[in-house]
């Protein structure tokens, strides 16, 4: 036990307290939520679809060294503070000293840094180029509320564990032997809980998890004038690497999105009772995509979430913390992925003394699918992965030499297969798309012929 404190306290100390958070009776987590490394390339990032892309998006953290998981949690909560209220099952009872509100804008770069992006780059004038058929531009190929009322322990086959605030909220861990008498000690204790509770609680009882619940302290919350919750953060030793997702389907209007970034010293987390799947990658994209990139990722996500039968997890980023080529965003020092959870992180240290693996999974889920909570295991697989999508223009400048024919064809080939491509991946019609096209025609009478 004593052990456990250090490790809680110590890497985690000084964490900035400032933050954002989650949704009535989130996510029971979430919304109650060996190949050669990649080739370096020069290209320019342009866009990326970051967790804004979505309405109903919940963000985790998972830092996961061995049995020992620390756990942070922020959802988009909209609404009346008071109406507030969390329920995570956890696998193991945890301390006041295991609690503490984190800072959001840790979550922000860690999206930031892993979100599917678009890059572009820039053909070169073919008149300029001393073999036709060089590459132009770089490798576009292959990378590969208030107090609470009294607490009956006991009641309802309920027992109060412990109670403690910590920031804006006040926290109880509980204990029970059945799920209605857990609903309906919640709801007597002026819990803002769904209807059916129970039916989900039911697996957690028999699992003999323990209940983490929260919600805010008005006095706290108005005292430090905040305008929205901060994500909880909470540390727990177990064997069990899993993510409960089922209470989060109760609140569920329509697919949920879960993006779950994992952090751990070795290598890429994958689902071990769901499929992970790479999510589509590494293909040209016509140029009009980059002012209109949130709509294609997603359209990309629901065709490519459709063909799997909507019950996998999508990875879309796993790379070597210690690196990036290019960076989409400025890395994360030290201190800023030990205040992400990454316990073993020294902060005085660098390089290889650090390891940190991160994985970034995305998952969308509706109440008639994925009827098991989420359960993980950490591979020995380090290769670098990233959903990462391609502009390259065409030169438009006057072109006066032998090459230009050949280039102009070779354009026209290239931007028609941008338009099957795209037309495949998103569901979009090719008229649709090849209207939007803005094709490269030789300044010829028979232009229009080469013009699909």
């Amino acid at each position: 036990m004593k052990q456990q404190r250090h490790w809680w306290r110590s890497p985690l100390t000084g964490i900035p307290q400032q933050s954002r958070s989650a949704i009535a009776l989130v996510i029971g987590l979430l919304s109650l939520l060996i190949a050669p490394p990649a080739l370096a390339f020069c290209g320019f990032y342009v866009s990326q679809a970051n967790a804004s892309l979505y309405n109903q998006a919940s963000q985790v953290i998972i830092a996961r060294n061995g049995d020992r998981t620390v756990l942070t949690m922020a959802n988009d909560y909209q609404g009346d503070v008071r109406n507030f209220a969390l329920v995570v099952p956890l696998p193991t009872l945890i301390r006041q000293d295991q609690v503490q509100v984190s800072n959001p804008e840790i979550i922000t770069r860690l999206d930031q840094f892993s979100a599917p992006r678009l890059v572009e780059y820039f053909d070169e004038n073919p008149c300029d180029l001393p073999v036709r058929g060089a590459t132009r531009g770089g490798n576009t190929a292959q990378f590969d509320d208030a107090d609470y009322a009294t607490l009956a322990a006991g009641s309802h086959g309920v027992t109060v564990e412990a109670q403690f605030s910590v920031g804006e909220y006040d926290i109880v861990l509980l204990s029970a032997q059945e799920s209605s008498g857990l609903e309906t000690w919640l709801r007597q204790n002026n819990y803002n809980i769904p209807a059916g509770a129970a039916q989900v609680l039911t697996p957690y009882i028999r699992q003999n998890f323990k209940f983490f619940v929260a919600r805010v302290n008005l006095t706290e919350f108005r005292a430090n004038q905040r305008q929205r919750l901060r994500p909880l953060m909470m540390a727990y030793e177990s064997p069990r690497f899993m993510l409960p997702i089922r209470l989060g389907m109760l609140n569920a209007q329509g697919p949920q999105d879960l993006l779950i970034y994992i952090l751990t010293p070795t290598g890429q987390v994958e689902l071990t009772n769901y499929r992970t799947v790479q999510i589509p990658s590494d293909f040209n994209v016509p140029d009009f995509v980059q002012d209109e990139f949130g709509r294609f990722y997603n359209a990309l996500f629901q065709t490519s979430y459709e063909q799997a039968n909507r019950e996998v997890g999508f990875l879309e980023y796993a790379w070597d913390m210690s690196w990036c080529d290019p960076c989409a965003a400025e890395p994360l020092t030290a201190t800023e992925l030990q205040q992400a959870g990454a316990f073993w992180v020294n902060a005085q240290a660098s390089g290889p003394t650090n390891p940190v693996f991160m994985t970034r999974l995305h998952v969308r889920y509706e109440r008639d699918r994925f009827p098991e909570d989420l359960s993980f295991q950490t591979t020995g697989n380090t290769q670098n992965f990233q959903g990462r999508y391609i502009i390259q223009h065409p030169y438009r400048g006057s072109l006066d030499c032998p090459a230009a024919e050949g280039y102009y064809r070779e354009v026209s080939d290239r931007q028609q297969l941008e338009a099957e491509t795209l037309a495949h991946y998103t569901g979009w019609s090719e008229a649709d798309v090849n209207a939007k096209m803005n094709w490269l025609l030789p300044p010829s009478a028979e232009s229009d012929s080469l013009r699909p």
